[in-house]
């Protein structure tokens, strides 16, 4: 049992909680009303109407906090729960809890004091809630806070500031509308303080995702708040005063004690009188709380006014009577095991009024009981019994037994430890009422009172409409099933043949023709056809295509292609078999030697003159522009083969940067000193001293001293004849302090040297690599691909994994025409850069018909057999190997590379991946940016590829036509054992360093903080997690802790021994390297770990004094003042830059806001500088002109004008001051520029663009069409624009030559995932050398745990979805190589990482599967050879809608659609009527998104929709009725077959608490017999939902299988293909379904779809576009396969898809 946590005894004094009334008059109770309608108004209006995933980060720090009185509510409002069943109502709690935790959330739950008074009319939640508390603050490790009275108390206030939370968990509606006006106060203050609200029904999950309803916290909130908080304050206190008033008077005048100090003394004297007996909480609670009802009601009965009512009230016999049969159910709570339990009987009686009374008296006191405890008490009791204190079932059990059965020939022993225990209960409540006659404990009744009234419960009415399921599998004959699971088939039983449910199967040859299509051919590569028909956003001009993805792939890659010759083949060698060379004959050696020596002498003779050609130009243009020569200098470099001449251009720019350093010092004096000069000055000298050391001359070596002299590094300078000073040393060396740097050396270069410090990387090159030397880890890669073995591949981004994977490529395109490699991205941007990079790296001949590289999108299927490089997305992978009749083109494939792996739980993609890492044969690289646990991946990969050894193996001799083994065959066979080996490859560094920034406003001005990593730490985080691994320091930063531990330790021991300067790796040295200060920040983590250790006050201080001090600032500020921090980012240099919201409206705001910013800026330079007013004047308007002529004029000569006159305006770009435009015009050529633009305005909205792009800015979310982001991209990558706002679609791996990124605001999509994703845009390998990170109007408890977050988990998910087996089935039954087809399915089947190592999980899966083959098989998708058979083929096409895919075939079988589609006249159109009720039907299909119960309270007024989707017409929703229950019994069968696999230790336990409660051995009792005597199975559910009368029969209702199933299954409900009209959340409320899918038909407005459906604006384009592929794809399936009774209805889909694809794409065109 874990550890006891102590109640905080301590209670806050009332004064703390009054406040202060604000002056005026005090409004009146009508006005205090209004303010709570509002209050409830604003919520309504505010609840979103779609769910979001709640915990989509992967931060093990995320912090949700959850109101204990919601979870109170949401657990007593469930349909299985029976009222006075503790024990069941703990383990909902828990098993609420624990779907939060598992997930690695980490909860605290408030209980609010005040709140406590709203229940005292339902005292058995009220005694729930107290016995709650103290279970959780005991048992569990959950943080429990009880100690606020309500939301205004200050302690609350300081703890949401002291605590960093997620968002509030908690009830939207209470049990009464006091409890509900409580928690709407909660959720407006709440949000008022930038906490979001999740609301506790609607809740959704399934084994990785939590779904929810979310209220996120605006400006508006706090504004409303701020406006009403006054009165707000003033409503609690008049709604609890009374309250408080109410329950205090009740409790005294029950007790009759003069104050709740004398009620509390009055317990915990009881209390001592019966703890030194028993130490049971159970038998505590019992004997008090019985003891003092019984006095209690004795007091009523003698007093006067309890004459009147003594015919309605119990006496005290009876009173007695009832308590003892309550004390006989505690002692059988103490001695029967849960197993036993369980089996209770479900009896139909209520109790009557006046025993209710006293059962309610009775709950009161044992609130008062649980109450008073204290912590003394507490370490003196056994609380594990706490959970079950009582069971009211079993008390009524009791009860009816001795009220109806109880005879002469009917009385049944009670077994002797039941019987002792009982009698010392009464016993222990006759010694506490001394002066009350009570009676024996025996006999149990004493009286004849009834206390039971007859009725029947909802539960029997439910039940008894239920019957029992078929119990037989019909019989089948397929080989996947015998290959899967044919281990188990003995274990379930099966149909005779004979038997009706098998006769009966669906026969589609004998169905009417208007309830079927006969298919009369099949679909040729269907997924082609609808994906390129159906996509309205693509590119339609090949040539525009490739004309522009050349300047793209030359803005990404800056280098010539690589010719590939077939004939060459050297891609097969090692890096060991590179360095062999052949033995060639000594002279031939010689000659070889003499001939490189003489070709080295002219190449060195040629770059001589070269350089001394341009020597002249480059001194001019570092002159004109210091930072702009430096750079070219440094390309200028690179250009040079000679190292001489190399050493020769590097000494002048020492010279130049040493000459610049001289004129800044004198120009500047010694305050204004830019130390990024001298940087480069000892930069220059880094390279010097390590590259060219050999080759230095004695004027080299003295111009180098000179340098280092002058900024004050004499230390540095070993004595030799160059170092003698000139003169007179004193005042030579006052002469030089105007030029010192004012700091050692080693301190400079760590801190103004950062970026700059030399890393340890190979100089030798690699043969196989021509553009760049890869490090060890890369070369490793090499290897793996020469060898045909697969990889998982994790290293950060921006380190160069992708491009090494690009050698992959190269090897396929050597090794001949045949081979292909698949490159699967999971983004669209991602497929555009990887398709250019591979065309502008690669040059192939090949013959015609066949392309290099190619994309398969189901936008753009275009040469996807044709080419030997494919770029694809993971799903469209996924449907090419599933496709029947293209295997032979999966043969073809050689290697497979997953780029940017989304494989992580929270993800729907991560589903994919999986599915495509099962089936595929060939070798793969697995590229991720972090994972936690590697090892395990690699593993269960490893298991995948034995198994397709083995299945090769096997088949091979099958598919051997001779038997002979050449040599070849041998080669072939190693070949392919080392295709099934997989490698695990991980670097763990980043290439560059990353810094990051806070940003606030401070008088009117944008300041900017550094953000030290360490400050994201605490002191107990570190003692339990240590430092995080992907958490590092910059060199700077090493030296920026090393202060503060100074300034935080007075007398530190090692101060000096940790000094930069006398640092043992950097005293007087010249060149640190990068390998020297990361030891140094080892040893500053290894001394400060010492100092948690020993001197936590001291690490506490140094952490603090790293966290920025900032001022808070309000979103308005923030807002206002964002295009003075993009401008602030260009003065400082830190552009190009991306600026990430995940909010696309927001994207438009911004890139406005800086557009009208710059607009401004040249408005007042042209008013200072009447000179340019005319020019600036002209372009300002630069793109109006143009688009207006092209749009009103078609002929080609004004289409010329126009073309010239766009040039003139991007030639005057130049014009416009650095200040006014973010547009980079030196980076790209103006004709190519100009192709550019010409290009772009194919584009929809392309003015906008043109105009943003002008200014150097652009755009880039999901709703932009390809082509626009695809613009924005090159002009990017070109570095043109220096400023892009942009969601996450550029998170993903878009290799862009940004310096920095920046979080614009808080998002709940802002996780540690997506913060890793885009940190890695910053500072990219190869284009800049320091990555930097600012957060702007982030809070900075959200910026602590981004930056601490651990790296994702990779977790194991339930891919058998009823879909894919119908997939796999048609796949298999398709395909031309069966036993292939087979192998893949059942890989897909077996394989899973859920089942990795879990033999139990696979025989879960294994049952699943068979059902789930059942389903298919009775529903007529597949026979009994697994062949498929009727509309599989079109529930295949739609199997991302499951279960809706199967429920619309459902529909069509039975011939809805046949009597819906009738036109008004024949031939005629259908009128818009039959239309919409067909958008109807399928709204509810396909369009389903459900909305919190609270929408329809909302007094929201809508411009266009009608937001709520009415119910499905009667006809459908009955045979939608009809297919639910086929499911819910198929699938109920299911449940309880599964249901042995189940832990038997964990289900008896609770689920967090992990309390046992099957301990004891079963009681023999007949008494005990006859209670648990329940004549229905309850075998397969949760043995704590029994207790409440709950049966087998209760899997069968999707409504409450989901509370009854045992959760050490890891299923729910979700898993079963079941699509119920109606939804009802936790509350029994009735959840509306969202009809945006239908209003959009109607009015045909994306902006009210946004505005009044409560959708964003890339998810309703998303689900728009959807819906209309969706119905795009039904028509084409009717089309081809419709007969001829059909022909309304495949011309209704035609109408309805044509015109739903023109209001779509009318919309997304303007």
């Amino acid at each position: 049992m874990p550890k006891k946590k102590t109640v905080k005894s301590t209670e806050p004094t009332k004064a703390s909680r009054k406040q202060a009334k604000p002056a005026g008059s005090v409004p009146s109770k009508q006005d205090l009303q209004s303010v709570m309608g509002e209050v409830a108004n604003l919520i309504y209006k505010e609840t979103p109407k779609t769910e979001v995933n709640l915990l989509n980060d992967y931060d093990e720090s995320k912090f949700i906090l959850i109101d204990g009185d919601s979870l109170i509510i949401t657990c007593a409002s469930d349909l299985t729960l029976l009222q006075g069943q503790s024990l069941h109502f703990f383990y909902m709690v828990e098993c609420f809890l624990l779907d939060f935790t598992s997930k690695g959330a980490k909860c605290t739950i408030v209980f609010f004091k005040d709140a406590e008074h709203v229940y005292f009319g339902n005292p058995d939640l009220l005694s729930l809630r107290a016995a709650l508390i103290v279970h959780l603050l005991n048992h569990t490790d959950i943080p429990v806070e009880t100690e606020f009275f309500n939301c205004f108390d200050e302690s609350w206030r300081r703890f949401l500031k002291k605590k960093s939370l997620h968002f509030l968990v908690i009830s939207d509606e209470g049990l009464n509308k006091w409890q509900t006006s409580f928690l709407h106060i909660l959720i407006i203050h709440a949000l008022s303080k930038n906490l979001s609200i999740v609301f506790t029904s609607g809740q959704e999950s399934d084994a990785v995702r939590i779904y929810g309803y979310q209220i996120h916290s605006l400006q508006s909130h706090w504004l409303f708040f701020k406006q009403h908080q006054a009165n707000i304050k003033l409503y609690v206190e008049s709604l609890l005063k009374p309250l408080e008033e109410t329950t205090t008077q009740k409790l005294l005048s029950l007790l009759r004690c003069p104050c709740l100090e004398a009620v509390q003394t009055k317990v915990q004297q009881k209390y001592l009188s019966v703890l030194d007996k028993k130490e049971d909480s159970r038998y505590i609670v019992c004997i008090i709380s019985c003891a003092l009802a019984l006095e209690i009601h004795n007091q009523e009965l003698q007093s006067p006014s309890a004459t009147t009512k003594k015919k309605s009230t119990l006496t005290l016999q009876e009173a007695a009577d009832l308590l003892r049969m309550y004390c006989l159910s505690v002692a059988f709570l103490h001695d029967l095991p849960l197993s036993q339990r369980a089996q209770v009987r479900l009896i139909k009686n209520y109790w009557n009024p006046e025993t209710s009374a006293l059962i309610r008296q009775h709950k009161l006191c044992e609130f008062l009981v649980l109450k008073n405890l204290n912590s003394e008490i507490l370490l003196n009791m056994d609380m594990s019994s706490l959970p079950d204190l009582s069971d009211t079932l079993l008390w009524k059990n009791i009860a009816y037994y001795y009220e109806v059965e109880e005879g002469p020939e009917f009385d049944l022993d009670i077994t002797a430890n039941i019987c002792r225990d009982y009698e010392y209960l009464w016993n222990g409540i006759s010694m506490l009422l001394k002066t009350v006659d009570i009676g024996a404990s025996f006999p149990v009744r004493i009286t004849s009172k009834c206390f039971l009234t007859e009725k029947c419960s909802t539960r029997e009415k439910r039940a008894s409409k239920m019957k029992d399921p078929n119990p037989g599998l019909i019989p089948m004959m397929c080989r996947v099933v015998d290959e899967f699971a044919g281990d188990i088939l003995n274990e379930v039983p099966f149909l005779k043949r004979d038997d009706p449910a098998v006769t009966e199967l669906k026969k589609w040859k004998t169905v009417n023709d208007h309830q079927c299509w006969i298919s009369r051919r099949s679909l040729n590569d269907d997924y082609l056809e609808i994906g390129a028909a159906g996509d309205i956003w693509d590119l339609q001009n090949d040539d525009v295509l490739q004309t522009s993805e050349c300047f793209y792939g030359q803005s990404v890659e800056d280098k010539s292609s690589t010719a590939i010759d077939t004939k060459l083949d050297n891609s097969k060698q090692t890096s060991a078999d590179v360095k062999s060379k052949n033995n060639h004959k000594k002279a031939e050696i010689i000659i070889e030697k003499k001939q490189k020596r003489k070709i080295a002498e002219e190449i060195r003779k040629k770059e001589e003159i070269w350089w001394n050609d341009i020597a002249m130009s480059v001194e001019i243009e570092l002159k004109e522009d210091f930072k702009s020569g430096l750079i070219n200098l440094d390309k200028i470099v690179k250009t040079f083969q000679d190292k001489s001449v190399k050493l020769t251009i590097k000494m002048a720019g020492l010279s130049a940067c040493f000459k610049k350093w001289k004129e800044h010092c004198e120009d500047k004096g010694e305050t204004q000193k830019d130390l990024n000069l001298a940087a480069e000055v000892m930069r220059k000298i880094h390279s010097l001293i390590t590259n060219y050391q050999d080759l230095l001359k004695e004027a080299d070596y003295q111009q180098v001293v000179t340098c280092l002299r002058y900024l004050g590094f004499s230390n540095l300078i070993a004595a030799s004849e160059y170092t003698k000073i000139p003169g007179n040393k004193k005042e030579f060396m006052k002469m030089l302090s105007k030029y010192t740097v004012g700091m050692g050396s080693a301190r400079f270069q760590l801190q103004y040297m950062s970026q700059y410090l030399i890393k340890e990387e190979r100089n030798d090159p690699d043969p196989r690599v021509q553009y760049f030397i890869p490090d060890t880890w890369q070369r490793e890669i090499l290897d793996i691909v020469d060898k045909g073995e697969s990889a998982v591949i994790i290293a950060p981004p921006s380190s160069g994994k992708s491009y090494a994977s690009y050698y992959c490529m190269e090897k396929i395109l050597r090794d001949g025409i045949e081979g292909v490699v698949v490159y699967v991205v999971p983004t669209q941007a991602l497929v555009n850069q990887v398709r250019t990079v591979a065309h502008n790296q690669f040059n192939k001949m090949l013959p015609d018909g066949l392309t290099l590289c190619d994309v398969f999108t189901h936008g753009y299927p275009h040469a996807t057999f044709n080419c030997q490089i494919l770029v694809t997305l993971p799903h469209c992978l996924e449907t090419l190997l599933l496709s029947p009749h293209h295997q032979e083109w999966v043969k073809r494939i050689r290697y497979v590379i997953f780029d940017e792996v989304c494989y992580h739980g929270g993800l729907i993609t991560s589903e994919v991946w999986e599915h495509l890492l099962l089936m595929i044969q060939c070798p793969f690289l697995v590229l991720f940016a972090a994972l936690n646990n590697p090892e395990h991946l690699v593993d269960w990969l490893r298991s995948v590829k034995r198994y397709w050894r083995k299945h090769t193996q096997i088949t091979a001799p099958q598919n051997s036509d001779s038997a002979e083994k050449t040599w070849n065959d041998t080669k072939c066979a190693k070949e392919q054992t080392e295709s099934y080996r997989v490698k695990l490859v991980v670097h763990e560094e980043k290439y560059n360093d990353l810094e990051r920034y806070v940003c606030s406003t401070q008088n009117e001005d944008v300041t900017i903080h550094h953000y030290h990593p360490f400050a994201a730490l605490t002191v107990d985080y570190i003692k339990k997690n240590g430092f995080p691994v992907n958490l590092s320091l910059s060199p700077r930063e090493t030296v920026i802790l090393y202060d503060t531990m100074v300034k935080a330790r007075k007398r530190w021991p090692r101060v000096q021994e940790l000094d930069p300067e006398k640092y043992v790796l950097f005293k007087d040295k010249a060149v640190i390297t990068k390998v020297d200060a990361k030891c140094y920040e080892e040893a500053l983590k290894e001394e400060l770990n010492m100092w948690i250790k020993y001197h936590p006050e001291e690490a506490t201080s140094v952490l603090k004094r790293l966290k920025p001090q900032i001022l808070l600032c309000s979103d308005n500020q923030m807002n206002s003042r964002f295009p003075h921090f993009v401008a602030k980012l260009q003065q400082m240099d830190k552009l190009p830059a991306l600026f990430f919201t995940f909010n696309i409206k927001r994207v438009g705001e911004l890139a406005k806001r800086i557009s009208c910013s710059l607009e401004e800026k040249q408005r007042q330079e042209q008013f200072s500088d009447p000179e340019k007013q005319e020019s600036l004047s002209e372009t300002s308007g630069m793109t109006e002109k143009p688009v207006i002529r092209q749009r009103d004029f078609l002929d080609r000569r004004v289409q010329d004008i126009a073309h010239e006159n766009m040039m003139k305006q991007l030639v005057k770009i130049s014009e416009i001051p650095a200040g006014c435009t973010y547009a980079n015009c030196r980076a790209v050529d103006m004709k190519v520029l100009y192709k550019i633009f010409d290009h772009s305005k194919l584009m929809a909205k392309h003015e906008d663009l043109q105009k943003l792009a002008l200014k150097g800015i652009g755009t880039h979310h999901s709703s932009l069409e390809r082509n626009g982001r695809h613009f924005v991209e090159l002009l990017l990558k070109m570095g043109f624009i220096q400023v892009v706002i942009a969601t996450g679609t550029l998170a993903l791996g878009i290799n862009t030559p940004c310096k920095s990124v920046v979080f614009v605001q808080n998002s709940e999509y802002l996780d540690a995932l997506n913060y890793r994703w885009i940190c890695g845009r910053a500072g990219q390998r190869g284009q800049q050398l320091l990555g930097n990170v600012y957060f702007y109007n982030v809070p900075l408890s959200k910026i602590e745990k981004l930056v601490r977050s651990n790296e994702p988990q990779i977790q194991g998910q339930f891919l058998l979805r009823i879909s894919l087996i119908l997939r796999l089935s048609r796949f298999t039954s398709k395909a031309e190589d069966k036993i292939n087809a087979r192998a893949k399915f059942v890989s897909l089947l077996k394989n899973s990482l859920l089942s990795f190592k879990q033999p139990n999980i696979l025989k879960m899966l294994k049952l699943y599967f068979l059902f789930s083959f059942q389903f298919l098989l009775k529903e007529g998708y597949v026979d009994q050879e697994g062949n498929t058979v009727g509309f599989s083929e079109l529930v295949t096409q739609l199997h991302s809608h499951e279960p809706s895919n199967f429920v619309f075939a459902n529909f069509l079988y039975k011939g809805l659609f046949y009597r819906l589609c009738l036109p008004s006249q024949k031939g005629s159109k259908f009128s818009t009527e039959v239309m919409e009720k067909l958008v109807l039907v399928l709204a509810h299909l396909f369009g389903r998104k459900s909305m919190p119960a609270t929408i329809v309270k909302s007094e929201q007024k809508f411009s266009q929709s009608k937001v709520i989707l009415d119910d499905l017409p009667e006809d459908f929703a009955a045979a939608l009725d009809e297919y639910n229950c086929k499911a819910e019994e198929n699938f109920g069968q299911f449940l309880l077959t599964v249901a042995r696999l189940a832990d038997v230790t964990e289900q008896y336990q609770l689920p967090i608490s992990k309390l046992d409660f099957s301990n004891k051995k079963e009681s023999y009792s007949p008494l005990a017999s006859r209670i648990m005597g329940f004549d229905q199975e309850r075998t397969a559910i949760s043995p704590f939902v029994c207790l409440s009368g709950n049966s087998n029969l209760d899997l069968l209702h999707a409504g409450t299988a989901n509370s009854v199933i045992l959760h050490t299954l890891g299923i729910s409900a979700a898993n079963f293909p079941t699509l119920h009209s109606k939804k009802y959340d936790k509350l029994e409320r009735r959840m509306p379904l969202n009809a945006y899918a239908l209003d959009f038909y109607k009015h045909g407005s994306l902006a009210a779809v946004i505005q009044d459906n409560g959708l964003h604006e890339g998810e309703a384009s998303r689900l728009l576009k959807d819906f209309a592929l969706t119905i795009k794809t039904i028509s084409i399936y009717l089309r081809e396969h419709c007969g001829r009774g059909d022909l309304n209805v495949m011309k209704a889909f035609e109408q309805l898809s044509n015109s739903y694809w023109d209001k779509l794409e009318g919309v997304m065109n303007n």
